[in-house]
Parts: C-alpha cells; structure tokens; sequence
C-alpha cells in the first residue's frame, strides 16, 4: 500500500512545500513548517456518506446529562468536574518528576475492574518498570494491562481487540505514526496522533488519558492546538523537592476551571489532602517576624496559608527582589507603594518573599499578607498569630475589596483564627459568616499596618 503524501505546511500563512525549510518562503516565519499528511491511507478513516446535518431550534433540543464514570480519587474527580465522561480525552501536564504517571497509575488502578479493563500504555518505560512502580506504589490489579509501545497504530490494534474502559497514554510525546516521516515529539506528530486518538475514542464512548510533557516555560509540549483538541487539559504543579502537588484544571468542556486537587508526595504515592489550609499550616509557629497568613481562593474552596518575607540591608548597589510562590513584578509594585505611599526606607532593603509548603499564589487577594510581612519583617515587629489579612492593594495604597469574602471568612474561623484585616469597601458583605471573628476594617495599606504591626 502506498504511503500517504506528507508535506511542509506553514503554520503562519499556509504555504507548503514537499521539503523543509527553516524559513517560510510566503511570510518569512522561522520554525514555522510542520510536516502534515495531504493524503490518507484508504480505510483510515470511513468514508461513508454522512447525513446532511439540519439546523434545529435551541428550544427544541433536548438536553441530557452524560453519565460520569467516578473516579476513586477524590482531587482528582474534583478537578475534572465529578467524574470522566465516556469518549473524552484528558491531558495531564507537569515538570518531569512531578507525579503525573505516579497519578495516572493510582487512577488506572482504582478504575480497573469497575469500569472492566484498562489498558496502560507505557511508551517512555517498559512493562516491567510499570510493575515496579505499581509494588511500590501498593497496586495490583488483574484488569490492569500494560503494554509497552510507541507506534500508535499498534496501541489501537491492541486497544480494539481489548476494549478497556480506560485507555492511557503515557505520553503522547513518545509515540508516533508511521505516515509521518519526522520524529516522534515533533509538532506533526504529536497533532495527528492526538487526532487519532481522538477518532478513535469518541465513537466508542471510551476515555483516554493522556500524559503530556512541558517545556521550560511550564506549557504542554508540542503544538498548541494540541491543547484545543483534547476535553480537558490538567495540570499538576508543584515543586519537586516540596512534598504538595496542586492539580489545576487550565481547561475542561465538562465542568469548572475554578476547581483544584491538593495531593501530598508520600511513599505509597499521590495521597489526597482533604484539608489542605490545615496541612499548609501545620508547621507555623507564628513567634516571628515578616509572617503572616493569606487566605487565597483556588476555584470554590478558600485555602489559608502563610506568607513570609524578609528584609535585610543590601551588600550591593542594587538591592534585590525575590518571590518564592508568588509573582515577582506584583512583588516589586508592593515594594514600591509600600515606599512611596507609607514611607518604609526600603530603597536600600534586599526583600524575599515566600509562600510556604510550595503553593502558588495568583490571585491579587494576598497583597495585603504579603504586605503586612514585608512591614512585619522591617520594622522587627511580629504580627498577632491569630490574624490573617485579605485584601488588594492599589498603587495610591488604597486597599480593594475581594470576591468570596464570606468563604474566606467561614475558613479562618474554622482554623481558630480571630482577627480578620479586610478593606472597609467590603461593606457589610462576611457580617453573618464572621461570628467569632473581629474584622478589622482599613481603607488604606499604612491603616493596615499600623492595625497588624503598629
């Protein structure tokens, strides 16, 4: 049988050509030719003729909920919305060494048998270092098969023969059709073989895992329209040598972005945190200087952490700025209004800033614990252990009020926290939640610091 025609095609402008160039001749692009089959093998996909597709009123539709199939890891079956649904495809990214195949294994694990076979293919590993991870991992299964192959074409042959109710793909990095000549990892590889698994999987009602690596930039590998092909795009976060792993939902057809899993690295794995402002905490003594304690929103469910910062005199013309967990310009606009529009002589301070137990903050919620640490940690002046701050700052030093005020609140007097800074633009909104809670109402950063420190 004749092998399908491949071509060169531009990404920028669409120009082609049968070689590759490194610049597009029609829009002068570089890196920008991906090789792409122009014509398929016949039978590879059906060519049957398709009914003519009718407009219908929205109203006339009839709408039905798709039967989830439950996970039995509770994170996990948060992030993706309550569950997988039959024939979606969902990718897990994260830095080497995170735990995406130790997640992904755990899940294979506690599926098999309830949702019949899956099938692990392993195309980075062989079958029997799988079996070495799954004894240390305290997993066995007999509806859990493996194989270990990169042509895709096989890993679909083996998959229609054994009709698994899962099938994972570990990673999509690695495995390959034979149509394209470029190698395995390539952009025109990754894009077809992730179609194919998507023809393949959507007619069956079958879902597929899929694990994907990241570049140095923290992204999925590859094109980015991988990302738009796949349901739902999940990535675990963390830093290796910290034992937290946030798993984040950047995309999902099927449920919420807002929602996040918390897992601890242990021996045995990937272990749930059911509490995860409780575990953030746990080693807080709250006896010195520069900490304090955040209550970040991630999805619907508020998590309290604690903040650390310190200031010391600079050996250098320059001083320094460093964030550890959270954004290091928001870190120097802070530094700035904290300069300007309270009046700390922090012009000649070096200042790191850290969040504790690795979690990443983004939301502009925690400038005022990152703040009030800053200000702690300067003037040598702890703040009380049974006060957290919420709140936004602004570069006239005013203080913003935040979304889920009443979340935040309800979490903090469940940890036994007493003493809430918010902005007094939240009005009378957290009223009914703060019982047991002193708020203390600001307006400005400088009020907010002469509240917490003096």
């Amino acid at each position: 049988m004749a092998k399908p025609k491949t071509s060169f095609v531009c990404q920028q402008c669409g120009a082609s050509s049968p070689a590759y160039m490194g610049r597009c001749p029609g829009c002068d692009a570089w890196n920008s030719m991906v090789e792409t089959i122009e014509e398929r093998r016949p039978g590879a996909i059906g060519v049957r003729p398709r009914a003519v597709s009718r407009a219908q009123p929205l109203n006339a539709l009839g709408a039905h909920r798709a039967e989830r199939i439950d996970v039995p890891i509770g994170e996990l079956n948060r992030v993706l919305g309550g569950g997988l649904v039959p024939g979606s495809l969902v990718l897990v990214g994260g830095d080497p060494g995170i735990g995406k195949s130790t997640l992904v294994l755990q899940a294979a694990a506690g599926l098999a048998g309830t949702v019949g076979p899956v099938l692990y293919v392993s195309a980075e590993e062989s079958a029997q270092q799988i079996k070495l991870r799954a004894d240390r991992l305290g997993l066995s299964s007999d509806d859990l098969w493996v194989l270990s192959e990169t042509n895709l074409a096989e890993v679909l042959q083996a998959a229609d023969g054994q009709r698994p109710g899962l099938l994972i793909v570990d990673s999509i990095q690695t495995v390959y059709v034979d149509e394209i000549t470029s190698a395995a990892g390539s952009v025109g590889q990754v894009r077809e073989c992730t179609a194919r698994l998507m023809q393949w999987a959507k007619p069956l009602g079958i879902p597929v895992l899929i694990v994907g690596h990241v570049t140095k930039e923290g992204t999925i590998a590859g094109p980015r329209v991988l990302e738009h092909m796949v349901d739902a795009v999940l990535y675990l976060e963390g830093d290796r040598y910290h034992q937290y792993r946030i798993l984040r939902a950047v995309k999902n057809r099927f449920g919420s972005t807002d929602e996040v899993g918390v897992f601890e690295m242990a021996d045995a794995g990937l272990r749930e945190v059911r509490n995860p402002s409780e575990a953030f905490l746990e080693e807080r003594t709250g006896s010195a200087a520069g900490s304090t304690v955040a209550v970040t929103m991630e999805g619907t469910r508020p998590i309290l952490v604690e903040v650390q910062a310190l200031t010391t005199s600079t050996s250098y013309g320059l001083p320094r700025r460093s964030a550890n967990g959270f954004d290091n310009s928001r870190l120097q606009l802070l530094v700035a209004v904290l300069q300007k529009r309270v009046g700390l002589g922090l012009g000649s301070q070096d200042i790191y800033a850290n969040v504790v137990g690795g979690l990443r903050i983004a939301e502009p919620a925690a400038d005022l614990a990152v703040a009030l640490a800053i200000a702690s940690s300067f003037k040598d002046h702890q703040v009380d252990p049974r006060t957290v701050a919420v709140g936004e700052i602004g570069l006239s030093g005013e203080l913003r009020s935040v979304g889920q005020l009443d979340r935040r609140l309800i979490e903090a007097g469940r940890l036994g926290f007493t003493r809430v800074i918010v902005p007094s633009a939240a009005g009378a909104r957290g009223r009914a939640a703060a019982e047991g809670v002193a708020l203390v109402r600001v307006g400005s950063i400088a009020d907010a610091i002469e509240a917490a420190v003096g």
